[in-house]
């Protein structure tokens, strides 16, 4: 017996079968559309599928008509390239702060947003070592919170800490809540960090909001916005190592020319290069921490820096004081 109720809504699911089963390379005629009606108990003729494509056309829906295909229709324009949906899945997929539960959920999600021969290959598995397993949940909340904050211009407070030896959590500041104006989120070395002003300390600030507990918006309006270069932001952002928060100063290394690319890819194409035989001296402005040298170390005897003297004194008791330990 024919579904009735049905038959009202045929226009609609017409238009279904088509966003869900249909592409370039996968277009039905208007027998498989009248066979794909039938299995949900709705009959029709080939003369009303013509009509409710041109009725479908006619409201703005992208329908072609392949001349390949037995005279097949598929949706041309969608919302999401096949592409760019890979692109989504897999920024979603690699990222360590979220589960893998919640990862799960995201992918099926971006999945929907393409027809059912997308969604194949968008159920592909990507390796991530050290996922983060139990706090991915916790973060969305707060990332939630912040965006909320900045939307109604209110401020933030919220509970920073740290990891200890026995794996607990120790809170910075004898636990007190921190209250600061959110500005905007960043997403920086697999981490997303808060970054905001702080009206006690008179300055910017930045705070990874995997580590931040008890986040809840202040019935306070936000100060000292206008005072931050979201442009700036990025550039310390690139020049700082975990962010670290030290004296900005230019620095000039020497380095090997094997090893300049290194530069490039860490510190970006503006910076100063100047080659010279088999070297090259390359001057970068940065935050100079421990960070940094941890990471200049680790390049061994390829590079050295040449100065600011104190920085390059610094760096030497950096290095004396680990081969202390050995």
């Amino acid at each position: 017996m024919a579904n009735k109720s049905g038959q009202k809504l045929k226009l609609l699911y017409v238009m279904n079968i088509l966003l869900n089963e249909t592409d370039e390379n996968h277009p039905l005629n208007a027998n498989e559309i009248i066979d794909r009606l039938s299995d949900m108990g709705i009959e029709a003729e080939r003369k009303s599928i013509y009509s409710d494509i041109s009725i479908l056309l006619e409201y703005g829906l992208d329908i072609e008509k392949s001349e390949e295909y037995k005279g097949g229709y598929y949706i041309a324009d969608k919302s999401f390239e096949l592409a760019e949906l890979k692109l989504l899945v897999d920024a979603i997929s690699s990222s360590r702060f979220i589960s893998e539960k919640k990862a799960k959920d995201l992918v099926d999600r971006i999945a929907g947003l393409g027809n059912v021969y997308d969604a194949r290959e968008l159920s592909r598995q990507v390796v991530v070592p050290n996922r983060n397993q139990g706090r991915g949940e916790k973060t969305f909340y707060a990332i939630d919170t912040i965006y909320r904050c900045i939307d109604n211009n209110s401020k933030i407070s919220f509970r920073y800490y740290r990891w200890n030896a026995k794996k607990e959590k120790e809170y910075r500041y004898d636990g007190e809540h921190i209250i600061v104006s959110p500005a905007c989120l960043m997403w920086f070395d697999e981490n997303y960090y808060l970054v905001a002003y702080s009206d006690k300390r008179k300055d910017i600030r930045y705070y990874r909001v995997d580590k931040m507990d008890s986040v809840e918006e202040v019935d306070e309006e936000r100060e000292g916005i206008a005072s931050i270069d979201r442009k700036k932001i990025a550039a310390i952002a690139r020049n700082s190592f975990g962010m670290y928060q030290g004296e900005t100063r230019n620095v000039k290394i020497v380095c090997d020319n094997s090893i300049v690319g290194v530069f490039v890819d860490r510190f970006g194409y503006d910076i100063d290069i100047i080659e010279k035989g088999n070297e090259s001296r390359v001057t970068i402005e940065l935050e100079v921490s421990p960070q940094f040298f941890g990471w200049l170390s680790g390049l061994g005897d390829k590079a050295y820096i040449e100065g600011p003297k104190d920085v390059r004194d610094e760096y030497k008791d950096y290095i004396k004081a680990i081969l202390k330990n050995y």
